[in-house]
């Protein structure tokens, strides 16, 4: 009777082993939510459904993106942060929401280090700065004149108080010695939108999120924030051409989840991440967007972040740039 009874044992706790790899071996075997801390329109919302068409694919379900705009990100950061770690639920962060905004907020209700698993980078794109055809300016030297003309003036938008399309002009400010008046809209998408209709002056977007308007004629490109020109512009300098030398803005985005993610399962969403980063014909779909792809583990992106939030929180704290 003894011997029987371990027997059983032995072959229950086997079955449970089993059921256990199926089970691991099966992930993903339902739809995936892929959270979006940004509108309809906006680049990280172009990002995510780029990839997560291609990881659909990959992975054969089907990744829905939910588009949860709000205070810099913050309502799509929580969410995630509460949601299960079991990889059905992950986010595509910008560097804003994960470097930025811990030095913005007197009380952030996440933790970018301790609420998240870092699962892998996506890609990184240069950012345009585009003025409103209301505003008459042309160029970079007219958008400067209009700002020192007169100081507090010159009127921009961005995707919210700290997000990098509000910092890539501060920057610009900190250069230059400019005084301008800010307007944070809720998302890029909006913020674009305020451009067109006239309602500020200027803007410092994703590259992607305005390429169509740029191309439209909607609003007036004035300079790409990046290493280089970009081909569908050939007669719009960088901001170094046009002689304001700043350092380059971050703007990558990257995949992260819940924390306390099973460790296989980070990997297997890596894995098919980078597959598809790989694959010449999606590398060409992205370059098409000015979307470049970020190679690296689910542990290089955590530490870029972590270096990225001390050097851009000096930069903030300079600045004097808080949220509320």
């Amino acid at each position: 009777m003894y011997r029987r009874l371990i027997a059983s044992a032995l072959i229950g706790s086997a079955v449970l082993c089993h059921g256990s790899a199926q089970a691991e071996d099966a992930f993903p075997n339902r739809p995936i939510r892929m959270i979006v801390p940004q509108s309809a329109g906006s680049g990280g919302d172009v990002v995510a459904r780029l990839i997560g068409d291609r990881l659909s694919q990959d992975l054969g379900q089907s990744i829905v993106v939910d588009n949860r705009p709000g205070a810099n990100g913050i309502v799509a950061m929580t969410t995630v942060a509460k949601a299960q770690p079991d990889g059905y639920t992950v986010l595509l962060a910008g560097v804003s929401q994960i470097s930025f905004n811990p030095h913005l907020y007197a009380s952030l209700p996440y933790n970018p280090q301790n609420d998240y698993t870092f699962i892998s980078p996506v890609v990184d794109t240069p950012f345009v700065l585009v003025a409103s055809k209301a505003s008459g300016i042309t160029s970079v030297q007219s958008f400067v004149d209009k700002a020192r003309h007169k100081p507090g003036g010159l009127t921009f938008s961005s995707a919210g108080v700290g997000n990098s399309t509000h910092l890539a002009m501060e920057v610009v400010a900190e250069k230059l010695g400019l005084k301008m008046t800010h307007a944070a809209y809720k998302g890029s998408g909006p913020a674009l939108t305020g451009v067109v209709a006239g309602e500020v002056d200027a803007m410092v977007s994703v590259l992607a999120a305005a390429l169509p308007q740029v191309t439209g004629g909607t609003v007036v490109p004035l300079a790409i924030i990046g290493q280089q020109r970009v081909k569908e512009l050939p007669n719009v300098p960088t901001l170094k051409e046009a002689g304001i030398d700043v350092p380059l803005m971050p703007s990558w985005y990257a995949l992260v989840g819940p924390a306390g993610m099973d460790p296989r399962t980070v990997s297997k969403l890596n894995a098919a991440v980078q597959a598809a980063l790989a694959d010449p014909r999606f590398k060409t779909k992205l370059s098409a967007l000015y979307l470049y792809p970020v190679v690296g583990s689910s542990d290089a992106i955590r530490q870029r972040a972590m270096s990225e939030s001390k050097i851009w929180g000096e930069f903030i704290r300079k600045r004097g740039i808080q949220s509320s």
